[in-house]
């Protein structure tokens, strides 16, 4: 079945507020077998709604709107729909015992137009609302079914998980079920990715390949259509065997597997320590790390070295490399990672310093320049990259690429006498 949601209300066209019901509801959705082909957000406009709605109705069979069902004059959803399908309101004594019963238990006034909300749509199926006033709306029009949503998040989700969801499923038995499984890299960037996987991608059909990067990640995800999700996981398994074999080095998880967690796994299978020593990401490493309960097992330490001086008085990096070499450079990362594993006393040590901008950059050393090197009692190495962005996203994309090397290196000690190799020369961005 083809869905077409509707967001209404100017506060999400002037950027007020996040439009986290429409991510809600095509998640959601799309997991029960529902393709959500289109979005729209329109404001508080008869005209401009009346027109979206004629549009939606003849390329959607379901048509979700979502807002406009308050009690104030800009509230106008309820009406345009009613409207469109040709039906009356009238007043549901069910719904208007509901809201007053609602409001005199919050200790609220009543007024005139908590009223309006107690209209409904003459063969409408009322979705009851049990936190909020605005009762959910279901009314069936030719070969539409439109479904109308209350706005605030809270009632909206409330309302699709107790009466929405429910009904859709018992209507449209039968309609089958998507699932989307994540592959979660590290190491390697999103083009080169999508030319390694071309081959499978051109021959797609169901499951599907999407790639996209998001927070540092470059995550591939397969989505497959099937009538149980029993056949959908048998066909994405399939796929993700065709996808491991040619990218399964840089996988580091699934779904909502997260990098630091990986590392932190790694660290505890290995009954290992680490520490880090940072510079332009300003601690954002460590905090990574930190997000993950129980991190306090391996990760012993961190030093903010965002400055020369605590460079050399804390973490020891000799003054005469800083004045020669300079603090973005190969030989600093390399007595950082050193000197942090000396001062801390972990088994592993990383190190970022780099130019995160937007000023201070050169033509020899411009702005997203980053060197991240990693020392353990095999060694140390230390890799040179180009990040691209703005000083958030180059902050980010340097943290993830620390903690990436930190999952390499963990990697490559249980290989029995390999050693790192030496400084590499220039990694960009996407490796």
């Amino acid at each position: 079945m083809k869905v077409e949601v509707i967001t209404t209300g100017t506060e999400l066209l002037l950027g007020e507020i996040i439009n986290t019901n429409f991510t809600y509801l095509a998640q959601e959705l799309n997991a029960r077998g529902f393709d959500v082909l289109y979005q729209t957000t329109v404001g508080d406009n008869p005209e401009r709604l009346e027109a979206v709605l004629d549009i939606a109705a003849e390329r959607a069979d379901i048509v979700i709107t979502s807002g406009g069902l308050g009690p104030t004059r800009g509230d106008i959803t309820k009406e345009l729909v009613a409207k469109y399908c040709g039906a009356e309101l009238y007043m549901n004594l069910e719904v208007w015992n509901h809201i007053h019963t609602l409001l005199s238990k919050r200790n609220v006034c009543i007024a005139d137009n908590n009223d309006k909300q107690a209209m409904v749509p003459s063969g409408a199926i009322v979705l009851h609302n049990a936190v909020g006033t605005a009762p959910g709306l279901v009314l069936e029009h030719g070969n539409t079914t439109f479904v109308m949503l209350p706005g605030p998040p809270f009632e909206l989700k409330y309302v699709c998980r107790h009466e929405l969801f429910p009904y859709l499923e018992k209507r449209f038995a039968g309609n089958g079920i998507i699932k989307s499984h994540t592959l979660k890299l590290y190491g390697i960037g999103e083009s080169n990715v999508a030319e390694l996987l071309d081959d499978i991608i051109i021959h797609q059909s169901n499951p599907t390949i999407a790639l996209y990067a998001r927070h540092g990640d470059i995550l591939v995800r397969l989505t497959a259509k099937a009538d149980s999700e029993a056949e959908a996981d048998v066909m994405i398994a399939a796929m993700q065997k065709q996808v491991e074999n040619v990218i399964g080095t840089y996988v580091y998880g699934y779904d909502d597997d997260t990098l630091p967690e990986a590392v932190g796994r790694e660290l505890m299978a290995q009954q290992k320590t680490i520490a880090f020593a940072e510079s332009c990401t300003g601690g954002l490493v460590s905090s990574l790390m930190t997000d993950v309960p129980g991190s306090s097992v391996y990760l012993k330490g961190s030093v903010i070295s965002y400055t020369n001086e605590v460079k050399n008085q804390v973490i020891r990096v000799n003054k005469t490399v800083l004045d020669k070499k300079g603090a973005v450079s190969e030989e600093v990362a390399l007595e950082m990672a050193r000197g942090v594993r000396e001062v801390i006393g972990s088994d592993l040590a990383v190190s970022v310093t780099g130019l995160a901008g937007p000023g201070g950059g050169t033509r020899r050393k411009p702005v997203g320049l980053v060197y991240i090197a990693v020392a353990d009692e095999n060694g140390e190495a230390c890799r040179k990259f180009n990040f691209s962005g703005a000083r958030t996203q180059v902050k980010l994309r340097a943290a993830m690429a620390a903690l990436g090397m930190s999952l390499d290196r963990l990697k490559s000690s249980l290989k029995k006498g390999k050693k790192l190799e030496e400084c590499s020369n220039d990694h960009d961005a996407d490796r």
